[in-house]
């Protein structure tokens, strides 16, 4: 393979990292997070949401230290390879990849309900299959000109989150965020945790940029930290100022005894303006633009992901191929659009997302256990940036994490021996179909 086949393009600064790292979130805030109130109510999700947000910020600085010290396109694939070898790791970037190729089919799910409610007679299936190759292709033609498509839907996808919070408030009621504020008593908020994930769910995808990032071991501890603090503030005055309308039942359940809602928000602002309203429409339709921007980053993020088991031989060569004129890797890419379609087809959003779900905190678990056996057995590892408060922080978000982990298994049994049982497929591939020779060169 040729240089110009196995390298990507270093275009990416601070603002864009900023931009990619709250674009491949802010879905979380718009839907997916409501699904976690029928088990948690108010108060159970309230309180898994703090508990993950905590474990959020304190895995974002250590992932990010990691990241700087080895700015590769992999991720934890490549921290958890030098750390704990190539097995371990291998099963950390399959993890990694399940994460990015399972989330956008949700996305695009609510994509299409959204746009659904503009266009009733365009099936919601079409429209989210449509949204898949159109953002592939976007993702192809170069990751310059993605980034700033997503810097772009970012900002006003943040903006109307503000304004949401702005229409809102004002009909804020605290009564209403005491209405069966936990239905389900203290198991609903170790069964609302998945819910609570989805709110911050892609964040690390930065990391998988680095490679495409101009001076990485400066900018992406920039783009990490302004990202996850712009997430931790949407997140509280999107909760509070929704559920604090006319109560958590009414952002599920369009109608008493219907079916679990993909839009929240709507559902929230329908009760102050109706659904005639300019305010209403605006909402939909820059709505929209929160789905698309982390629809449209994690498919950056999964290519990056599955270009690089490529380019190390666990996947097919072919996979580890840049485009000879955009320089993407667009097979990869193309790969992980039709697995993609195939999980949308299905028509489960909430069990696609706990699948997702699944794939991030084994991450999770893999990264901070990474991050403490680079410091104890590379303490002379170049470090540009380094995390503070170790390694107490670090201590509680790999507690949380576990917990968290052990909580999904209870509460989504069959979901995650679906999970493991991909993942043991793919470990035996690894062990039987991947040669000596490639193990040890990616070791090496």
């Amino acid at each position: 393979m040729n240089h110009s086949d196995s390298h990507l393009q270093r275009t990416l600064g601070p603002v864009m990292l900023w931009g990619l790292g709250v674009g491949y979130v802010i879905s979380g805030m718009y839907f997916g997070w409501n699904l976690g109130l029928p088990a948690g109510g108010t108060l159970g999700l309230a309180i898994s949401t703090f508990f993950i947000a905590l474990m959020y910020v304190f895995f974002t600085f250590s992932y990010c230290e990691l990241a700087c010290a080895i700015p590769k396109a992999g991720g934890v694939f490549d921290y958890a390879n030098r750390a704990m070898g190539t097995d371990l790791g291998f099963i950390a970037g399959i993890a990694q990849l399940i994460e990015f190729v399972f989330a956008p089919p949700a996305i695009a799910f609510a994509i299409g309900a959204y746009f659904h409610e503009f266009f009733p007679n365009i099936p919601i299936i079409g429209i989210a299959t449509g949204a898949f190759v159109i953002f592939t292709s976007l993702n192809i033609f170069g990751v310059k000109a993605a980034a700033r498509f997503e810097l772009f839907i970012t900002i006003f996808a943040v903006l109307e989150l503000l304004i949401f919070a702005g229409v809102t408030l004002p009909h804020f009621d605290s009564t209403h965020l005491a209405t069966n504020a936990l239905p389900n008593g203290v198991t609903g908020i170790f069964a609302s945790i998945p819910f609570a994930i989805w709110f911050f769910l892609g964040i690390e995808g930065v990391a998988n940029v680095a490679e495409e990032t101009i001076n990485p071991q400066k900018n992406i501890s920039k783009g990490f930290g302004w990202a996850i603090f712009t997430l931790v503030v949407l997140c509280f005055l999107t909760f509070v100022s929704s559920i604090g309308v006319n109560g958590w039942e009414t952002i599920v359940y369009p109608t008493p005894g219907a079916a679990p809602s993909d839009s929240p928000l709507p559902l929230a602002l329908s009760h102050i303006v109706g659904k005639d309203n300019y305010l209403y429409h605006l909402l939909l339709t820059i709505g929209l633009f929160g789905l698309v921007a982390s629809f449209h980053g994690i498919i950056l993020a999964a290519g990056r992901v599955t270009y690089e088991f490529g380019r190390v031989g666990y996947f097919p060569r072919i996979l580890g191929e840049t485009h000879p004129r955009f320089k993407t890797p667009a097979k990869a890419l193309v790969l992980n659009m039709i697995v993609g379609i195939g999980a949308l087809l299905t028509g489960k959003t909430g069990e696609i997302i706990t699948i997702a779900c699944f794939g991030a905190i084994t991450l999770y678990i893999f990264g901070l256990i990474t991050f403490f056996i680079l410091r104890k057995n590379e303490p002379n590892l170049p470090r540009p940036f380094v995390a503070q408060l170790y390694p107490w922080v670090q201590i509680f978000a790999l507690v949380v994490a576990i917990v968290s982990f052990i909580s999904m298994m209870i509460f989504n049994l069959k979901l995650g021996l679906i999970y493991l049982g991909v993942l043991l497929v793919a470990y035996l591939w690894y062990k039987f179909f991947i040669g000596d020779a490639e193990k040890k060169a990616v070791a090496g």
